[in-house]
């Protein structure tokens, strides 16, 4: 599938029951007003900016909409972070068949979930990987090209990468869609945020971040000092990326972080293993 005729309006989500998608925003709501689930201090939240239970709602309402998440999943969330994903999907997860595991690389964050997450969810698991990232693990013992998580082959029905991939140079995209292609099972789906830069998005007036040619081809950077701190591809790197991996892209989602309308900031791919879920 060509990435640039395969990008679509992200409003286009999956169409669900009229009953199950009320369900599903009740339930949005409820995660995002419900004090008693577990939350960090603002000042610990090391990554991802704005309210800690409305972001992650929000991406419950992602994964199930445009991803095709089931309570009965086996989900791997890669960059888990300080838990914003895991929190609202505690209370979506069937925890007699659906399970979840978060990596991340930061040790403060996966502490945190083990302490506050792990106890009340047992279904809910964390492990940090100490890959090498300038930003957020520098002294890291492990390349990102060479990442090898550890979790047996096909043991994933759901792959999520939030606000990953806007933060890896393009090598290591190539290795943590592998890796996602190993990990899923088949049918399963890898749901990835990242910036894809289009020509016309340069020229965008209301276009946040404002990106300018990195050093390699095909890539931008946000902030040319940081180039990791926002790093947006040619939407063709990260469909490659994907092809190569076997998996397939399934749909495109474009985010309003151009300055378009949309539901979400970043643009979001959904690529799945080809073959019939079990």
């Amino acid at each position: 599938m060509n990435a640039q005729a395969g990008i679509k309006n992200a409003s286009q989500e999956a169409s669900l029951p009229q009953d199950e998608n009320q369900r599903l925003s009740w339930l949005m709501r409820s995660i995002e007003g419900n004090r008693f689930l577990p939350a960090p201090d603002p000042e610990n939240v090391f990554v991802g900016d704005g309210d800690y239970r409305a972001i992650g709602a929000e991406y419950l309402g992602h994964f199930v909409r445009i991803g095709g998440l089931r309570p009965s999943d086996r989900v791997l969330d890669i960059g888990c972070g300080i838990g914003r994903m895991a929190v609202p999907l505690t209370q979506y997860l069937d925890p007699m068949s659906g399970r979840y595991e978060g990596v991340d690389p930061v040790k403060e964050g996966i502490t945190w979930c083990t302490q506050n997450i792990t106890p009340v969810y047992p279904h809910f698991r964390f492990c940090q990987i100490d890959l090498a990232h300038e930003l957020y693990n520098p002294g890291g013992s492990l390349a990102g090209q060479d990442v090898v998580l550890p979790f047996a082959d096909a043991s994933f029905d759901f792959i999520a990468m939030v606000s990953v991939a806007t933060h890896l140079p393009p090598k290591e995209i190539d290795a943590y869609a592998r890796e996602a292609a190993r990990l899923l099972a088949p049918g399963g789906r890898l749901f990835m945020t990242a910036f894809l830069v289009l020509p016309e998005d340069l020229e965008r007036a209301g276009a946040r971040p404002k990106f300018t040619a990195g050093k390699d081809e095909g890539t931008w950077y946000g902030d040319p000092s940081a180039p990791l701190g926002a790093i947006g591809f040619d939407p063709l790197i990260v469909d490659g990326a994907v092809e190569k991996a076997g998996l397939e892209t399934l749909s495109i989602g474009l985010g309003h972080w151009r300055g378009t309308e949309s539901t979400h900031y970043q643009d979001i791919v959904v690529a799945g293993r080809p073959g019939k879920a079990a």
